[in-house]
């Protein structure tokens, strides 16, 4: 949890896009990756948007990881993104 204590500290864990490109799929999560919070953006969106290495967000709005693969994924790739990204480094 961060300082604030009413949200968690989230990293981006991971960036795809569907066939098209049409959307463009953010996934955050906190470094325990046992919940994640997903953002679709538009192409358009994402470029007029700054998309930093973490954000904060309310507990209520995560989602629980259920696969533990996943959990270990979203681990990894979030403690990856820790060690070597600011929090509000553009990414």
């Amino acid at each position: 949890m961060t300082d604030d204590e009413e949200t968690v500290q989230c990293w981006l864990v991971e960036r795809s896009s569907f066939g098209d490109e049409r959307m463009v799929t953010l996934i955050y999560a906190p470094p325990e990756g046992d919940r994640h919070l997903t953002k679709q953006l538009s192409p358009n969106l994402l470029r007029r948007k700054r998309i930093t290495a973490a954000i904060d967000i309310e507990p209520e709005r995560l989602e629980p990881v259920n696969e533990a693969e996943t959990r270990d994924r979203y681990a990894t790739e979030a403690q990856r993104m820790a060690e070597r990204h600011d929090p509000d480094a553009e990414v």
